[in-house]
Order: C-alpha cells, then sequence, then structure tokens
C-alpha cells in the first residue's frame, strides 16, 4: 500500500529551455517568463528564448526537484527506468522505460526552417547514417496548440492555387522552367486527373525549386522583391505576397521565401491544434504555443534556415499530399477541460482553464501525464498527498492516478501531456 502511494505522488520537475536564434528575445518570450518561474533563472534581455522542454529526450532532460533526497537531480529518464511502473504496463510494454511524448512550449519570434519530420523507417536510415544530425532513430508527429494567435506555413497547396501561383509569380516559373510549369496547366482539374499525376508534377516543380543554384535563386528573389515593392503603390499586398517579403527580411535570398508560395498559410486563433504527420512540409512562422510530439528531434530542413539542409531528402521523403490542413478546436470534456486528439498513439493534450473558486478532475488513465502550470495558482490532490500549483511549476503524474486541481486565488491554467487515450481504447 506504501509503495502505491508513493507512485501516485506528482513529481516536481525542473524544464529544459533551448535558446534557438529564432526563439523571442528576453521578457517578449513565453518561453522565457515560464523558465523563470520554474528554475529561478535570470532571464538576459538579449537572449532569444525559443523552446521549454519537458520529458525524457536525452538533448534536453526534465530533472526531478523538490522530492527526497535520493531522487532530487535524477532526469525523468533516469527515474522512470528505476521506477518503470510509474508509466503503466501497457505503455512500458509498448515503449519501454521513457516518456514516448515530448512536450515543450514554443515562442517564436522569427520563422523556422521550411523542414519535415522522418518516418520510422527514414528516421533509422537518417539516424543509421549520420547520428551526428540525426540523434535517434524515432518519427517525429507533432501538434502545435496555440497560446497566442500563431502563424505557420503547412501541407501544399490544391492543384487550383499552384496554377494561380504560376500565373501570378513568373520568378518561379523562371527558376522551375517553362517545361515544368507548363507540366501543371496542362493537368486538367476536372477531367478526372491522376492523383499520382498531380503528385508527380507538383514533386518536379518543388524539387526543382528547392534545387536552384544559389545565383539563380537570389536573382529570382531579387526580382521579386523589386516587383512586389513596386506593386504596393499600386494595390494592396495579398497576404501571402506580404509574408514573402517579411520572411525576406528575416533569411534574405533564401528558397524558402519562393517555396513559401507553394505552402499553404494556416492562421491560429489561442485554442486551436494543429497537427503535422511525418513527411509533410512545414514552418512555424510567428506567436507562442504548447506543441507536443513523438520523442524526437529529428528534423530534415531544406529552406529559411542557416542550419544544415538536406534538399534531396526532404524532397524525396516528402507525400506531396494537397489541400489545408486540418484545425482541431478540441473535445470538450467538462466545463473546463478541452481535449486535443491527433491520429497518433503516443500523445494528446488537455487544456484547462479554471475560474477562481472552481475544481477540475483528471481522471486515473492506464499511462503517465506531464502537467504545466501556464498561469494563475492552485490547489491539487492525488489520493492522501496533495500541495499549491502556481505557474511554472512543471510535474510529472504517474499511470493510475486521479488528480484533482483547485483554482485558488485566481484562474488557473494548466497544460496536461498524456498517452492519446484512442490507444488504451484499442488494445
Amino acid at each position: 500500500m506504501a509503495k502505491a502511494n508513493v507512485d501516485q505522488k506528482l513529481k516536481r520537475l525542473r524544464a529544459w529551455v533551448q535558446n534557438y536564434e529564432w526563439g523571442r528575445s528576453g521578457a517578449e518570450a513565453e518561453v522565457a517568463r515560464l523558465m523563470a518561474l520554474n528554475s529561478g533563472a535570470e532571464i538576459d534581455p538579449n537572449k532569444p528564448y525559443a523552446e521549454l522542454w519537458v520529458g525524457t529526450h536525452e538533448s534536453g532532460p526534465s530533472v526531478l526537484v523538490d522530492d527526497d533526497e535520493q531522487n532530487v537531480g535524477l532526469t525523468l529518464k533516469e527515474w522512470t527506468e528505476k521506477n518503470p511502473n510509474v508509466l503503466g504496463a501497457k505503455v512500458l510494454e509498448k515503449w519501454g522505460s521513457h516518456l514516448p511524448f515530448l512536450f515543450k512550449v514554443l515562442s517564436v519570434g522569427k520563422a523556422l526552417s521550411i523542414q519535415a519530420h522522418p518516418d520510422k523507417e527514414m528516421a533509422k536510415e537518417l539516424h543509421k547514417m549520420n547520428p551526428n544530425l540525426y540523434k535517434d532513430d524515432n518519427h517525429k508527429p507533432e501538434m502545435a496548440l496555440a497560446i497566442t494567435p500563431f502563424t505557420s506555413l503547412c501541407g501544399f497547396i490544391s492543384l487550383h492555387e499552384l496554377k494561380q501561383v504560376l500565373e501570378d509569380v513568373p520568378e518561379i516559373v523562371q527558376v522551375i522552367g517553362i517545361p515544368s510549369a507548363k507540366q501543371v496547366m496542362d493537368i486538367q482539374e476536372h477531367g478526372g486527373a491522376a492523383t499520382e499525376e498531380i503528385k508527380s508534377a507538383l514533386r518536379s516543380v518543388f524539387t526543382q525549386l528547392m534545387s536552384a543554384s544559389k545565383e539563380m535563386t537570389t536573382n529570382a528573389i531579387s526580382k521579386l522583391k523589386t516587383r512586389l515593392l513596386i506593386e504596393r503603390q499600386l494595390r494592396s499586398l495579398r497576404e501571402k505576397e506580404e509574408l514573402v517579403l517579411e520572411l525576406e527580411k528575416q533569411y534574405p535570398g533564401d528558397i524558402g521565401v519562393l517555396s513559401a508560395f507553394l505552402l499553404n498559410y494556416v492562421k491560429l486563433k489561442a485554442g486551436e491544434a494543429l497537427y503535422v504527420a511525418a513527411n509533410e512540409p512545414h514552418a512555424y512562422l510567428r506567436g507562442d504555443c504548447i506543441e507536443c510530439m513523438a520523442t524526437s528531434d529529428n528534423v530534415v530542413r531544406a529552406g529559411l534556415t542557416p542550419k544544415h539542409r538536406d534538399v534531396q531528402i526532404l524532397c524525396s521523403m516528402l507525400t506531396y499530399n494537397q489541400g489545408y490542413p486540418e484545425i482541431l478546436a478540441g473535445l470538450p470534456l467538462s466545463p473546463y477541460i478541452t481535449r486535443y486528439l491527433p491520429p497518433f498513439d503516443e500523445f494528446e493534450v488537455d487544456r484547462c482553464v479554471l475560474p477562481k473558486g472552481s475544481s477540475a478532475v483528471f481522471p486515473a488513465v492506464p499511462g503517465p501525464s506531464v502537467f504545466l502550470a501556464f498561469a494563475g495558482e492552485g490547489t491539487f490532490k492525488t489520493g492522501s498527498c496533495g500541495g499549491i500549483v502556481t505557474e511554472g511549476d512543471v510535474m510529472f503524474g504517474p499511470a493510475n492516478t486521479e488528480i484533482t486541481i483547485t483554482a485558488t486565488a485566481r484562474e488557473l491554467q494548466i497544460y496536461r501531456a498524456g498517452i492519446n487515450s484512442r490507444f488504451f481504447h484499442s488494445l
């Protein structure tokens, strides 16, 4: 009985921060605010704060704090390896003694790279081929849940929109050549064009664009910029045109400026979520979000980045599916909790907003959970254990633990990540 009681105690964690150059500076970043509250570290006003990590990934491990002397300073991975029962039997059997998901907060000040994440088979190949660059052999499906208005590029535009781009943006035709553009323009949209024909044409256009020489790219982007700045004097530019001018300021002469025309421009309101499957192109642009993914840090980049690019690998791995991505509004579980369920076994995310004086129950589930108190303060109770929860707190909840949260002095906002509940129902 005593053992079960220990297992059901929430463990407080110190989260890891990544200071990538695309992050927001100093106190502008939600990541910096949460870091200071979580660890007591000072915020450097001149430093970018990009990602707060909670999980067992070795590139950014969470560490146990405020616990018995035996455990303080252990990474969460070390502790779960010593206490595998906290993950639950079904999770342990499927994924072993670490969390299968990685939970993050992102503060995006400038566009991230145009990228895709490999599926499991490709991840194993890339890790074997270049372990210094691709540091694990896992896939990385992911979901972004907007905290503030959040913008991204995600997935390829439709055939109809692609034809419009080739008509309106001569600089792209200049790079890919008239024969490739004609191949797209000749596809009969209403004549039962085969999906593979459309994908093949799109693959050809995108690969030629991303593989263009530096000289050709620089020349085309210079012409694009000059043309749009002149046209801005005569008309209101379209959203995508304004966007590419902003991207050109951030990454002058980068092929990603042109390829942005081929991707959907997605704008999320706070509380809306977007999921990204393996082998789908995307780039987060601006805003703050909760991000959850399978435990991996594998990224194949090809544009809008000073980092290493694997253009040929990226172009070969993409699905070339077209159309606007699905936006998740979440499923209400209770008056205060909304659940976001992507089609991936590894994770789901709950958003809990509790008015002052209200309580919510997170039911016991067969897998582990992590909790982040984003704003406000309150109390928590698990069995005979309890305590204070305040913004910046990060906690690990063992499997089969019911947790009651109450907002005290003011509204409390908490995010929970756990194994996708569909995984347990499907067994």
